[in-house]
């Protein structure tokens, strides 16, 4: 479904003076590809390198020097297209994009402009209402990324870092599909998780490797696209709603005051929460592409592309599907443990018995999503650093499988883990942390406090939800080990409730 045929939502719109208005969002996502050397030199691509330490000769642009492509980065943007469920194309072209600016030592971009590597795919988004839409991809192409200015090194002088100058970038470039601020957000989170599985960029979006350009325009619902204004390198999910809830509504202003909207480039400012123009538009023939003659069309075989497809990891929207068929899972649970890979792998291992069999797929569900990733997130600690293991989780969910332990002493149990390791069922033993599920042991507790509040007695017999007074009196008198269930049902006998 493209931007012309989505139907607007009505509660997607923006509500002016003079009536509503819609949001059309597209965007383009520069994603740094994961290779160890550069698009065109071998190079470093590290982060966080001395300025100009990273920097070969093709990179500082020397004379005589020619650009050699790097076939992982290539394979890389394979991987994506696939991914993306995308059209590969066999034979792709790399052109010469010309402008001139201080950290681009060329006076040109490596890119590709009528001919890319990867044609159209799609990415669909779920949204957390339970809704779900289409996001189409008109194209990812692969270029390399310009140097930095740093203008706040000197009093008189900017400096140029060119460490990043080189670097693979995929552009992936979507069809103005979007409708709010909240479904770009998801898309960004969707298309970055896409490529952390597939391993083809980190996505860290505080170093540079994925930075967004946002087209925004707005339009009556049911007329035909407005003048669009495309705020550059946007670095942060949340500066990316920031930043389209601002614009529409820069936009929608001038409108009913009977502006015009000027196609422009414009920048976030994060601080002040607003946009504000850098340059007006270029079109494609300001640039004067034309194909790079120092290198050749990229011509790919069907064999080679194919041995990538099967290299592929099970991505989110497969995994999710087969975590709520196998494990019975909810659709949000299944969401949020394949949101990132490490999450699902984590999942995955505390399912997974010690004898090849599998354990509660729910039961697993609920410990990792509310009592691990509750603290991991209370903690600041990643899924990878977790103080409790997969193999440990595992234990304390089969503990409370066989009723060796309530789901209160797990929490217990939980915390000890947490704090000084060890292996949960030995845990148990040696600290007595068993549940009492003698029935005599249990009935002794019961009997004694019925003996002692016969008033109580009197009073749950009229008023049967008082029972959970006489549940957390037994729990207490037992130290919390009591049987919940068998509590419950020997006090229903007892005080003849129903």
């Amino acid at each position: 479904m493209n931007a012309h045929t989505r139907p607007a939502d009505p509660a997607k719109l923006i509500k002016g003076a003079t009536g509503d208005w819609e949001i059309i969002i597209g965007m383009e996502i520069h994603a740094q590809v994961s290779s160890n050397s550069k698009l065109f030199s071998g190079a470093s691509t590290e982060f966080g390198g001395e300025p100009n330490d990273h920097v070969s000769l093709v990179d500082a642009a020397m004379p005589g020097m020619l650009p050699v492509i790097n076939a992982e980065c290539v394979a890389q943007a394979v991987r994506s297209g696939l991914g993306l469920k995308a059209q590969i194309n066999l034979v792709s072209v790399f052109d010469r994009k010309n402008y001139f600016y201080p950290d681009l030592p060329q006076g040109y971009q490596i890119s590709q402009f009528k001919s890319p590597i990867v044609g159209e795919g799609e990415v669909i988004v779920d949204m957390l209402d339970g809704s779900r839409f289409t996001v189409g991809i008109e194209r990812l192409h692969l270029e390399q990324d310009a140097g930095k200015s740093l203008h706040d090194q000197h009093p008189t002088m900017s400096f140029v870092d060119l460490n990043r100058s080189g670097v693979a970038l995929m552009e992936i470039v979507s069809r103005p599909d979007l409708r709010s601020a909240d479904e770009a957000k998801a898309y960004v989170t969707k298309l970055r998780t896409i490529l952390r599985y597939l391993g083809t960029c980190d996505g860290d979006m505080e170093k540079g490797s994925l930075r967004a350009d946002v087209n925004v325009s707005v339009r009556r619902p049911g007329e035909p696209l407005g003048t669009r204004c495309e705020i550059k390198n946007v670095n942060s999910i949340r500066f990316i709603g920031q930043a389209i809830e601002y614009e529409a509504r820069r936009q929608v202003d001038i409108l009913e005051d009977g502006g015009t909207i000027d196609q422009e480039t414009r920048l976030f400012d994060a601080g002040k929460g607003e946009t504000r123009s850098m340059r007006s538009k270029e079109e494609a023939h300001d640039y004067r592409y034309f194909p790079d003659p120092d290198l050749l069309p990229l011509e790919l075989e069907e064999a080679f592309v194919e041995e990538l497809k099967r290299g592929l990891p099970e991505l989110p929207d497969e995994k999710k599907a087969r975590f709520v068929e196998s494990f019975g899972l909810s659709s949000y649970d299944a969401a949020v443990l394949v949101a990132e890979r490490e999450t699902a792998d984590f999942f995955e291992a505390v399912v997974a018995k010690p004898d090849g069999g599998s354990r509660d797929g729910k039961a697993a569900a609920n410990w990792v999503i509310n009592e691990l990733f509750g603290r991991l997130n209370k903690e600041g600690v990643s899924v990878t650093a977790s103080p409790v293991s997969a193999a440990q989780l595992g234990a304390i969910v089969d503990l409370i499988g066989e009723e060796v332990i309530s789901g209160k002493i797990a929490k217990d149990l939980f915390e000890i883990v947490w704090s000084e390791g060890g292996d949960p069922r030995q845990i148990v033993d040696d600290r007595g942390m068993k549940q009492v599920t003698d029935m005599g042991a249990i009935e002794q507790a019961i009997d004694a406090i019925i003996a002692a509040n016969p008033d109580k007695v009197e009073q749950v017999k009229a008023k049967p939800t008082m029972l959970g007074w006489f549940v957390g009196q037994v729990m207490k008198s037992t130290g919390g080990k009591a049987n919940p269930q068998a509590v419950n049902g020997l006090l229903k006998s007892k005080l003849g409730i129903e």
